[in-house]
């Protein structure tokens, strides 16, 4: 079994997929000829061609508004951002048209659509090119959000979201692009979408992360008899393995790298203060950016919550 990064998994993904199913067309700037900012796409227009591997003016409304119409007549496009920041431009089309497509048509049209986009922060990049504002699209009905943690999972979720009959927002973890390398399987796999995974399993406290914080989070239990949860989809997202754990540990920590008012740990959270708070031996404790924008790189770090920051908490909540 092949040793990959997770550029290489979602290559395999978009391949494989591309390979299998005709009506799959992939759609951005610079994806054809360059491969993508990140070359996440390298190779395929040489195997594919330019009907399907095209290459987009620079306008994310354009792209996405394309992208849906292509969906509503039968394609599965997979349109990518360059980065989270530059997607704003197309929230009225994801939030106006793409979500409410099913429900607009009474269900005689779906929006087999996923928009790839790299987010988050760890590459020291310029203003725009490092947002984590996820949970501003589990807002909305009708979108779902998906975040990678590792090679593997990028490689089966990808794939079960250009499957979905529904939009996809596909949020790649940059820092994690070519950090780590996790064993791939060629084959054809999927991982269900809305369905959480336990990473490691303790009994003192659940700890709950996606996307690239979940390696710092499992760098900050080592020492700790933790549950950690990998979520791997915000929206919908599995209350049911978040509660069970919560009913086992008794405490929850919550780890994002979005700024915390208003950030999706706000929405599990509650979730556990709702169905599970009669299990809580202490409150549940979020750690997570401050509620500034991503400032340039020599601040980065400290913007970010590191291990440091992750342990501190887990003995917080564990004194209660």
């Amino acid at each position: 079994m092949a040793q990959l990064t997770m550029v290489q998994a979602i290559n395999l993904a978009l391949r494989q997929e591309m390979e299998r199913d005709d009506r799959v067309v992939v759609l951005g700037e610079d994806v054809g000829r360059d491969g993508g900012v990140f070359r996440v796409t390298e190779g395929l227009l040489e195997r594919f061609g330019a009907e399907r591997l095209i290459d987009t003016p620079l306008a994310e409304s354009a792209i996405v508004g394309a992208a849906i119409g292509m969906a509503a007549y039968g394609l599965r496009p997979v349109a990518e951002i360059q980065f989270m920041g530059f997607i704003y431009a197309a929230v009225d089309q994801l939030f106006a048209h793409a979500a409410r497509l099913r429900s607009r048509s009474r269900g005689r049209y779906t929006c087999p659509l996923v928009v790839r986009t790299p987010y988050g922060g760890g590459i020291k990049a310029p203003e725009l090119h490092e947002e984590s504002t996820e949970a501003f699209f589990c807002h909305m009905p009708g979108i779902k959000v998906v975040v990678p943690s590792g090679p593997y999972s990028a490689k089966g979720l990808l794939t079960a979201a250009i499957r979905d009959p529904d939009p996809v927002l596909f949020l790649e973890p940059t820092r994690l692009y070519r950090m780590m390398r996790e064993e791939v399987p060629e084959d054809d796999y999927t991982l269900p979408l809305g369905q959480a995974r336990v990473v490691r399993e303790g009994t003192a406290v659940t700890v709950i992360a996606w996307g690239g914080m979940l390696e710092r989070v499992l760098k900050a239990v080592v020492p700790y008899d933790a549950d950690v949860i990998d979520l791997l989809t915000l929206n919908p997202f599995d209350g049911a393995t978040v509660l069970a754990s919560v009913r086992k540990t008794g405490r929850a920590v919550i780890v994002h790298e979005a700024a915390k008012t208003g950030g999706f740990g706000a929405e599990i959270a509650a979730t556990i203060a709702e169905e599970g708070i009669l299990h809580l031996r202490g409150p549940v404790l979020r750690v997570a950016a401050p509620d500034v924008t991503m400032p340039l790189p020599k601040m980065e770090e400290h913007y970010l919550p590191g291990v440091e920051q992750i342990t501190r908490t887990i003995d917080e909540v564990l004194r209660y």
